[in-house]
């Protein structure tokens, strides 16, 4: 009688396991209970080359024209001097920064510019020049990324080419020399403010400078400001601003300028 009793116990004992395995093997992740299918992401061409627009961008200086600026002070046409596929800073009295026509929210913007290869002065008198990525007035009132002769022209850091003007410090000095084109590539994130002009989200930038990374998606504390604290102001969307500086040094050029709009 004992034969048969073992038989139960051993079929008790395999069948309690097989139960066992079944209830782990269904309880196991399935590879597709994390797949996401939709939404299927647009198809965006990239430009032929590392620094061309891709296909989806909004060409804002493509070299021949300023069809796309105005004056940053009235908003007339633009009178900075187009020659040669460049765009080169008008110092004259009166002429002052010109912005885009269009205003903008968050996108990701490709400038190229050049130091002149004869730049005098130093420390901020250097090649001075400004991309605003966001204007929010005449002037320089808005977000400022610092364009500037950062090729052993010593000056506060938070002043340097690559530096959120007087709130970041670049991650790396990644200058060329004068005469050699550079290159920004940025990220931008704009505030957005609740309705009675509180900040909701701040602005952050991320900045690759000649392909180094030099902003690592920095939060600002409001606009860019010589003197002062920063502080923000409510607004929707705004114009990109570059910047015609009032220091003696000989005047930079920009070419190739180009963005594409983000959710």
């Amino acid at each position: 009688m004992r034969m048969p009793i073992l038989k139960f116990s051993t079929f008790a004992v395999v069948a309690g396991m097989s139960a066992l395995l079944l209830a782990q093997e269904s309880g196991k992740p399935n590879p597709k209970d994390t797949e996401v299918w939709e939404p299927v992401p647009p198809v965006v061409t990239p430009g032929a080359m590392p620094g061309e627009p891709p296909s989806d961008a909004i060409r804002l200086f493509d070299g021949k024209n300023l069809d796309e600026w105005v004056s940053a002070q009235d908003h007339a046409p633009a009178k900075w001097i187009v020659h040669d596929g460049i765009v080169t800073v008008n110092k004259a009295g009166g002429v002052g920064n010109i912005e885009t026509k269009r205003k903008f929210k968050n996108y990701q913007l490709h400038v190229e510019w050049r130091i002149p290869p004869d730049v005098t002065g130093s420390d901020q008198a250097r090649g001075n020049s400004g991309v605003f990525l966001a204007s929010t007035g005449p002037g320089d009132d808005g977000y400022e990324l610092q364009v500037l002769d950062s090729y052993i022209n010593k000056t506060y850091v938070n002043g340097m080419a690559g530096s959120l003007y007087k709130q970041s410090i670049p991650l790396a000095n990644a200058a060329r020399k004068p005469g050699e084109w550079q290159t920004y590539d940025v990220a931008w994130t704009a505030p957005t403010f609740n309705a009675d002009g509180s900040v909701k989200t701040p602005a952050y930038a991320t900045v690759f400078w000649n392909g180094v990374l030099v902003d690592n998606h920095f939060e600002l504390k409001g606009q860019t400001l010589y003197m002062g604290k920063p502080f923000y102001k409510a607004y929707d969307a705004a114009p990109i601003k570059l910047q015609a500086h009032g220091d003696k040094s000989e005047p930079i050029s920009f070419r190739n300028i180009w963005m594409r709009e983000l959710p």
